[in-house]
């Protein structure tokens, strides 16, 4: 059960005491995301009948944007609003449940009920507010791709069979069960693979195979001793990751170095090892993350692929995924050279009549030199995005938590270049009152 609407916790007073700053950002903020909107969207992801009234939508979704507008962690963020008086107004928090509003993990299990689809309608709704209040221009494209990091170790063959391990103790440690391998031996092996450092990586995954195996036909087995529970569950779905490391680690052993769609973590099932164009590092592990941006800066499409696809693909998508946010075609589309093709320069949009693929030659002198400028740009917004606007790095695991991740950033990405826009004076007042309404 959860509450399908929310009323102003704070006086006149309280807000003319304890806020000096009328124009604050945070101030800003609160008055133009729609949170009505966002809580109806949010309610059907709870049941409405049963259960105990928990935290408020309105709290839950404002600390969700605020973690991600100041790039904070659960704990930290909630340390943070109790201490801001700015924060805690944008929160609904009042004074005497301040302490105890909220407990980290009741964030975790709210990104868990609502998943991606749930942080898509939180981004949906603050992105259609600045569009209805025409504050996103929708004339130029701009794409491009990078990569999204996943947080893992870095991967080699011998790791994956040691963390499998650890995975079925956590397990067998849940479903009261003693180890059936020998993890004092394990343990001596794994130390003498790292002390060894001449060591023959084939030697030692043959090892740590001949030692994986059976513990590996033994998990099988007590599986089926299980009764079903949520702890079969995730039993079964481990199976089916382990099943696929005993049959790459065989084909690794026999010799084998293209094997198609490898895993490189058991932590971040989705990730996968990305070349890139630069000197350092040449080679990151997570998911490609392809963006596209408006002339403004504001961030209008994401979309996350597993592997490294090749961009010549992920044109025409792009162009159409942005035409469905925006409801029109951009009059240009800017992108590098790594999305050029006969094909994707055929693309006859209706409106879109320059496209700049790297080459000045593509589109007419009068465009030139606006379309390098914006090429340019496009480097920078992907600079700002990872750097400073929380796409530097995945915390979550799994391509539903890269894409979670991706919306919730995507929300306060915007959020930031608006209050850009306002602080620079480059919104009229009647686009506030808009927004306001």
């Amino acid at each position: 059960m959860i509450a399908q609407t929310f009323a102003e916790v704070f006086s006149p007073q309280w807000v003319k005491t304890h806020l000096s700053n009328p124009t604050h950002d945070l101030i800003i903020l609160r008055h133009i995301v729609p949170w009505q909107p966002i809580i109806d969207g949010l309610v059907p992801f709870y049941n409405r009948h049963k259960g105990r009234i928990g935290c408020a939508l309105r709290t839950l979704s404002a600390v969700s944007i605020l973690a991600r507008l100041y790039d904070l962690s659960d704990r930290k963020v909630l340390e943070h609003i109790q201490e801001n008086r700015y924060m805690q107004y944008v929160c609904q928090v009042p004074d005497p449940t301040l302490r105890t509003f909220l407990h980290p993990s009741t964030l975790c299990r709210f990104r868990q009920r609502v998943g991606p689809e749930g942080i898509s309608e939180m981004e949906n709704q603050v992105f259609t507010c600045l569009k209805r209040a025409h504050v996103i221009d929708a004339s130029m494209m701009l794409t491009d791709t990078t990569v999204l990091n996943s947080p893992i170790h870095y991967p080699t063959d011998v790791r994956l069979l040691y963390k499998a391990f650890d995975k079925m103790a956590r397990l067998a440690t849940q479903g009261h069960m003693g180890p059936w391998w020998d993890p004092v031996h394990l343990k001596k092996r794994w130390r003498a693979y790292h002390l060894d450092r001449k060591a023959h990586c084939t030697a030692y995954l043959g090892e740590f195979y001949a030692l994986f195996q059976p513990a590996f036909v033994g998990l099988e087995k007590r599986l089926d001793t299980l009764d079903d529970s949520p702890l079969k569950t995730r039993w079964r779905q481990l199976v089916e990751v382990l099943t696929r490391i005993n049959e790459q680690t065989q084909q690794n052993i026999a010799g084998e170095r293209h094997i198609a769609n490898r895993l490189v973590s058991l932590d971040d099932l989705d990730a996968r090892p990305i070349q890139k164009g630069k000197r350092h590092p040449k080679t990151e592990c997570g998911t490609t993350l392809e963006m596209t941006w408006n002339r403004q800066g504001f961030l209008i499409t994401t979309a996350n692929y597993i592997g490294q696809p090749n961009d010549k693909t992920l044109y025409a998508p792009a162009l159409e995924r942005f035409r469905q946010r925006l409801q029109v075609h951009p009059h240009i589309a800017v992108t590098d050279w790594g999305f050029r093709s006969a094909a994707n320069r055929k693309i006859k949009a209706p409106n879109l009549t320059q496209v700049f693929m790297g080459q000045s030659s593509d589109v007419e002198e009068a465009q030139q030199e606006a379309c390098r400028k914006a090429r340019s740009a496009t480097e920078g917004f992907i600079a700002v995005a990872k750097h400073l606007r929380g796409f530097g790095r995945s915390r979550y695991r799994g391509l539903n938590g890269a894409t979670l991740w991706t919306r919730l950033s995507q929300c306060a990405y915007n959020l930031k270049k608006f209050l850009q826009l306002y602080r620079h004076e480059e919104l009229e007042e009647r686009t506030l009152i808009k927004l306001r309404l």
